[in-house]
């Protein structure tokens, strides 16, 4: 049961993403996905199972991970008016996975 509660969130997520893209304000579509649900599950469980320090640590990091969505947007945005949206999508993807790797590698160096 919990799993069908499951789809059926991920699938209003996706019916309300649909919708606002077709009206007037489709921009806020663009924000819709950006709802901390999983932040929020991340940091209770965190912050249950660990210490403060380590959930501080937690936060911290997903500050710095909105580097690589940052890196995703801008390329989506440099690429989408020169490539065909399927290759611009994988593109920006792949400077995602590219800046979360160097943001992990430095992290884990650093800390």
């Amino acid at each position: 049961m919990d799993l069908v509660f499951k789809a059926a969130l991920g699938a209003g997520v996706v019916l309300l993403l649909a919708v606002l893209s077709k009206t007037r304000n489709y921009y806020i579509a663009g924000l819709v996905p950006l709802f901390p649900t999983f932040a929020l599950i991340a940091h209770y469980i965190v912050g249950k199972g660990r210490s403060i320090a380590d959930l501080k640590t937690t936060i911290l990091f997903g500050m710095w991970a909105i580097i690589p969505y940052f890196v995703y947007l801008a390329t989506l945005y440099v690429l989408v008016d020169r490539m065909r949206l399927e290759v611009s999508l994988a593109l920006a993807t792949v400077a995602w996975l590219m800046a979360a790797t160097v943001l992990v590698t430095l992290w884990v160096r650093m800390h």
